[in-house]
């Protein structure tokens, strides 16, 4: 599959190496909304997209390139990215909630409404929840709640 590319590739495309693409394609893109930039399904690799928000599939030991395995940084085990979790930002993460509840997909944490202080007066506010994808890998969505004065400021 090839797309248009009429915008810019992002500055940071992650690349998760996964044990399974059909498994991996069925929970980014048939529940979360994902779509296919271009992929190379012999290689077990694709690259999506959501909202500007891209990254990159790539079964483990598929690909004719022999480096893969050097790449390792230690042993595989699951759950992948431990230590790490990818922040998405989406319009809704409504729809994403009925989409994972639809498909019986469970939820790692949330979801929340949460404010953060970005500055000594200023707090920003998301609401968000966690899932983890089928090799573990932790995904918050997060919706825009906006800006706000901060509450320790006013104490």
């Amino acid at each position: 599959m090839t797309t248009d590319r009429s915008q810019p590739r992002p500055m940071l495309v992650p690349e998760l190496n996964i044990t399974s693409l059909p498994a991996s394609l069925a929970f980014w893109r048939d529940l979360l909304g994902f779509r296919i930039l271009y992929d190379r399904p012999e290689e077990g690799f694709a690259a999506i997209e959501r909202e500007g928000v891209e990254f990159m599939l790539e079964e483990y030991d598929t690909g004719p390139d022999e480096r893969l395995g050097i790449w390792d940084t230690g042993p595989r085990e699951r759950p992948y990215g431990r230590g790490i979790n990818f922040e998405i930002t989406v319009r809704d993460v409504g729809l994403l909630l009925e989409a994972l509840s639809r498909g019986g997909w469970p939820l790692f944490f949330g979801p929340e409404e949460r404010w953060y202080r970005v500055s000594p007066h200023e707090e920003t506010g998301v609401h968000q929840f966690l899932v983890q994808d089928p090799d573990g890998y932790l995904l918050r969505f997060s919706q825009p709640l906006g800006r706000r004065p901060s509450r320790a400021a006013s104490l």
